[in-house]
């Protein structure tokens, strides 16, 4: 389970003064707060995580049926330079096929995406989802696998033939390894096909107990957190 440390005495050369100026200052970032919405009016994705679901779902389904909005992303440019309101966060793995704002048939400012090979959580990323539930309100977070995913792939390899993997691969794989043994004790079904989606599943479970943030959210029902998968030949998504 990723927890990282939120104690100032293990971060060297920062003191406590300093991580409270730190928070305090964190709302005039200008990575996107949004501080100019009105403060007596709901932000436009103060809505419930379902609602959140749904307007992605069916933009998935716009997309498979290829009848996709056409975006202005001209339009609204000035205006989202004061701040952004996604619908949901979506961890998606890095394979140039798999574009969130495309299969989602979303606009510019919708989705906040971290992409990262294997769709595995690290502590960067998770301080990226973090700054998105925290800060933006986002309500939903998604993570979002593929058919026939090569880091998965890479990662059954390790595990079953012992491969050895160059540069810092080995540390992508083992953050897969746990969903690889899993899906290796199924039933039935291709061994690849069930370790994408047990990945998923157990980057889903990751995020719900990532404290100190997602998981307090999670907890008290503010935000919610499902994994789905993205089918390379058809485009469709699928619940996992």
């Amino acid at each position: 389970m990723l927890n990282p440390t939120s104690r100032s005495e293990n971060l060297p050369g920062i003191s406590r003064r300093m991580l409270l100026k730190t928070g305090a200052l964190a709302a005039l970032l200008p990575w996107g707060v949004g501080a100019a919405w009105a403060a007596d009016s709901p932000a436009p994705n103060a809505i419930p995580p379902a609602e959140a679901l749904k307007r992605i779902m069916q933009g998935n389904a716009r997309y498979v049926a290829g009848n996709r909005v056409s975006h202005d992303f001209q339009a609204g440019r000035a205006a989202r330079t004061q701040g952004q309101h996604p619908i949901a966060s979506i961890l998606s793995c890095a394979d140039s096929r798999v574009a969130p704002e495309l299969v989602f048939d979303q606009g510019q400012g919708d989705l906040f995406v971290a992409r990262v090979a294997g769709n595995v959580l690290t502590p960067t990323v998770l301080a990226s989802l973090e700054y998105g539930t925290q800060f933006l309100g986002v309500p939903l977070i998604l993570v979002l696998g593929h058919t026939g995913c090569g880091a998965v792939d890479a990662a059954i390899k390790v595990v079953q033939d012992e491969a050895v993997l160059p540069g810092h691969l080995p540390a992508l794989a083992e953050r897969i390894r746990p969903a690889v043994e899993v899906a290796e004790k199924a039933p039935s079904g291709d061994l690849l096909a069930n370790a994408c989606a047990e990945n998923v599943r157990h980057q889903v479970g990751l995020l719900k107990e990532a404290s100190p943030i997602v998981s307090k959210f999670y907890a008290e029902k503010k935000i919610d957190i499902v994994g789905a998968l993205y089918n390379l030949p058809t485009g469709e998504v699928t619940p996992v």
